[in-house]
């Protein structure tokens, strides 16, 4: 019946797309139903958001079921309050692009960057991006129903806050936090690829089944104690790749059979990412890893970069992960004090360290080590620099090494004399959960597994921003 429901509105998308014009455009863009024009949206809304366009909303406005609202490239949607949700029970489609992104965000955040993205060491409590009063609308939540979110080159700023109990979105409890996007279906499919997510109040993306492709995206100080960048449970397939994620309070990409959300086993790969300073907000002193497999789930983690992260890869040993189906190495880990190094293997958890890691681990770990043991290796610190193109390292006030949880000016690119060159494993294939999606606007965009490590491969395929 999912599937029925979800080729029924996919249909209807795909049948309501046409051609419309604007003046600052010569290219038609997708379009689906009538032309929204009133810029202030309540109640139930549909049809298309038009290129260049600002609309207002203060309150929750819903996608009923067999419905779609398009944001074509250069819309901004800005809230007024911070009751402004967006519920989706049909499909949402953001096609925001390189040189024209969409944002939905706060009307006073959007005005007024400065005062509310900072770009210089912050204290968490008072940190507009992380604070818990900090949140200017309320996340793209998402109902069993919804077969489609396809977001493009859009930027979801300063999402979250808490369940307001005269309106509960489907699939929370009174009090919850809430998620920046919460999808929940299976059968149905979310694209997130090319955009930006700049504070939460817990996981930027929680995702209880579906299909879905998290790709090339930059995400900064995400949660203020407690949450994930891109979480997924039970019945959950597809790739997370090429994201800079900077700044978590727990871990950065999660994978967790946990759950009855349907009859498929969760399966995710995690590759060419680049982390950032996560894990230090966590109120679980456990928590903290950047590629986290849990609970029955299995995927590939090849070619990503760890820098001053908590701990390092994490697979889960009780409850445990699908260990003979998760594959990984080729990841560089790197640390500015022993804490970090000294866990680049978690000593809690059972991740069998890779022949193929940098820094290998012959190098440092005792001939008889065993998963889970105690190793010190002081020799580790401030070794293998990923030498990106503008980031401080080893930073330079060590007693403050999690608040470098921002990119503003820095460039994580690869210099010319990075150790993440040329050593990456491109033998596996991205699982590309979404490829029923085959119109030309909508479609994602894949990119393979990359001989060069992290997010930014010297070929230019990855993150763009």
């Amino acid at each position: 019946m999912k599937t029925n429901q979800f080729v029924l509105a996919l249909a209807t998308v795909l049948a309501f797309a046409s051609c419309s014009k604007s003046d600052d455009i010569s290219v038609p863009q997708f379009q689906a139903g009538k032309s929204i024009t009133g810029e202030t949206l309540t109640g139930s809304v549909n049809g298309t958001m038009l290129t260049g366009q600002t609309y207002y909303f203060s309150t929750p406005i819903t996608i009923n079921a067999g419905d779609t609202l398009v944001m074509q490239k250069g819309v901004k949607l800005l809230a007024t309050d911070p009751a402004a949700q967006l519920i989706v029970k049909g499909v949402f489609i953001s096609l925001g692009s390189k040189e024209n992104p969409n944002w939905i965000t706060g009307k006073e955040a959007y005005e007024n960057p400065n005062n509310y993205k900072l770009n210089s060491l912050q204290d968490p409590n008072t940190d507009p991006g992380l604070k818990a009063d900090g949140k200017f609308w309320g996340g793209i939540q998402c109902a069993t129903t919804c077969s489609l979110v396809d977001i493009k080159w859009t930027h979801l700023d300063f999402a979250g806050g808490t369940v307001n109990d005269a309106n509960i979105p489907d699939g929370y409890k009174s009090g919850a936090d809430l998620f920046n996007i919460f999808f929940q279906n299976p059968d149905g499919v979310l694209i997130l690829e090319d955009s930006w997510v700049y504070g939460s109040t817990t996981d930027a993306c929680r995702i209880n089944g579906g299909k879905i492709h998290i790709m090339r995206n930059t995400a900064e100080k995400l949660a203020y104690n407690d949450g994930d960048c891109f979480n997924v449970k039970n019945s959950t397939v597809g790739d997370m790749a090429y994201n800079l994620i900077i700044g978590t309070a727990k871990g950065g990409t999660k994978a967790s059979n946990k759950g009855t959300y349907g009859s498929t086993q969760t399966n995710i790969n995690m590759y060419n990412n680049t982390y950032v300073s996560g894990g230090w907000r966590s109120v679980d002193p456990d928590r903290g890893a950047n590629v986290n497999y849990e609970q029955g789930a299995r995927g590939n983690a090849y070619n990503n970069i760890f820098v001053n992260c908590k701990t390092g890869l994490r697979i889960l040993e009780n409850p445990a992960a699908d260990f003979a189906n998760c594959k990984y190495g080729n990841n560089l880990s790197y640390g500015d004090n022993i804490t970090i190094v000294n866990d680049f293997y978690p000593v809690t958890h059972a991740a069998i360290p890779s022949v193929n890691d940098i820094p290998l681990p012959s190098s440092f770990l005792p001939a008889n080590y065993l998963p889970g043991d105690v190793y010190n290796a002081p020799q580790l610190v401030g070794k293998n620099n990923p030498n990106f193109t503008n980031f401080p390292l080893p930073v330079p006030q060590i007693d403050k090494l999690s608040l470098y949880n921002f990119v503003g000016i820095y460039n994580f690119h690869l210099a010319s004399n990075s150790p993440a060159i040329g050593k990456g494993y491109k033998a596996f294939t991205p699982l590309n959960a979404t490829s029923a999606i085959t119109k030309a606007e909508l479609k994602a965009t894949v990119s393979l597994p990359n001989i060069d490590l992290g997010a930014y491969p010297t070929d230019g395929s990855g993150n763009q921003h």
